[in-house]
């Protein structure tokens, strides 16, 4: 019986509203920080790899430009939709790689920015060879650091 919302007992208000009337909360968050963290994300999941080159190829080319992956953010819901084109090893279950990259993509984002998203689209495109794929995850990871560090000194600067 505690478990369950008694409807004549009162819900917890924000107060900040009363206390700061005339306070306008807002936050904005650029498409490249969906990015960054979705290709971060991306980074840490075996199997699977970028379209048009390797993952230190698009982190090199600049995060806001990264081919197969993309967001929308609806102002309406405040949420976000994602779609994110890989290519996948010979030899890795579609279904289960997709519902890994969904599941890790969602939570990452959410803990991240506290937006709600409403969908995350994987379109597996193309497969990746063995050597492909060698290698990659610690040259990911750097050129990630390195690409998120310069584009936070340009910020810095402006």
């Amino acid at each position: 019986m505690s478990d369950t919302l008694n409807k004549n007992e009162p819900h917890q208000i924000d107060t900040r509203e009363f206390d700061l009337p005339d306070t306008v909360y807002s936050r904005d968050i650029e498409n490249k920080v969906f990015q960054g963290i979705i290709i971060k994300t991306l980074s840490q999941i075996s199997g699977i790899g970028l379209l048009e080159g390797s993952f230190f190829d698009n982190l090199i080319a600049r995060i806001d430009r990264i081919k197969g992956i993309s967001t929308q953010q609806d102002p309406t819901s405040q949420s976000l939709k994602v779609k994110i084109e890989v290519s996948i090893q010979y030899g890795v279950s579609i279904p289960q790689k997709a519902e890994e990259i969904q599941a890790a993509v969602v939570e990452d984002l959410v803990k991240m920015t506290g937006v709600r998203v409403s969908e995350v689209h994987v379109v597996f495109k193309r497969l990746l060879s063995e050597e492909q794929q060698e290698g990659e995850p610690r040259q990911i990871t750097e050129a990630v650091d390195s690409v998120l560090e310069e584009d936070f000194e340009e910020e810095l600067q402006v």
